[in-house]
């Protein structure tokens, strides 16, 4: 089985082909509308990691850097790292985490120059919108927020909301979600998934796979 995935650019769009077999199986669109909105996940690149402010100017496309902090790039970095440049030489070529080696969480008071380099390519989601001096605030700890459950890519780690109070319910729902997640992801599960079916809570995890 060959896959191949062709990108087209112009001013205004991508447009992103997926093809199986060298039949087309997956087409997006993706138009320049050049917004910046809490939560939307760029494909970005390290311009300049600054020592003193243990920090990196990463180019996302705006007018001015986003702000990369040490303490934003999560604990799965390496392993996010690993995964790109896996997939941009050709060396991957099923686009899941399902058989994806992770590698070790990078160290929680570690040095951004030893984290990323300047040219890397890496994912990062929106957390703060641009203002008129400032570029975007990013996180390279990417997270796929849905009705009852929040999903963490390259973790396998189940939590549950600290606002659910009961032992048995958090054990309940810890159970239930870690017979239906896909390897590769871990999950948050929110306070509102309190009392839910496993089949609700499945439904919730299937919408944020096909966004």
């Amino acid at each position: 089985m060959k896959r191949e995935l062709i990108v087209r650019s112009d001013s205004n769009a991508v447009d992103f082909a997926l093809l199986k077999d060298g039949k087309l199986i997956e087409l997006h669109k993706d138009i320049d509308d050049k917004k910046f909105n809490v939560g939307d996940i760029f494909l970005a690149k390290i311009r300049k990691p600054v020592t003193g402010l243990n920090a990196a100017f990463v180019n996302v496309g705006y007018e001015k850097d986003a702000f990369l902090h040490y303490h934003d790039l999560g604990p799965q970095l390496a392993s996010m790292l690993k995964f790109i440049k896996r997939v941009s030489t050709g060396k991957l070529r099923e686009y899941t985490l399902k058989n994806f080696p992770f590698e070790k969480d990078i160290d929680k008071h570690g040095s951004i120059t030893d984290a990323v380099k300047a040219n890397q390519s890496l994912l990062v989601q929106i957390v703060k919108e641009p203002i008129s001096t400032k570029g975007p605030r990013i996180s390279s700890e990417l997270s796929l927020a849905g009705r009852y459950l929040v999903m963490v890519p390259f973790s396998d780690r189940v939590s549950v909301s600290q606002k659910i109070g009961s032992k048995e319910e958090k054990d309940r729902l810890k159970r239930l979600v870690k017979s239906i997640k896909p390897k590769g992801f871990g999950v948050i599960i929110r306070t509102v998934a309190e009392g839910k079916k496993v089949a609700e809570l499945d439904k919730d995890l299937q919408n944020l796979l096909n966004k």
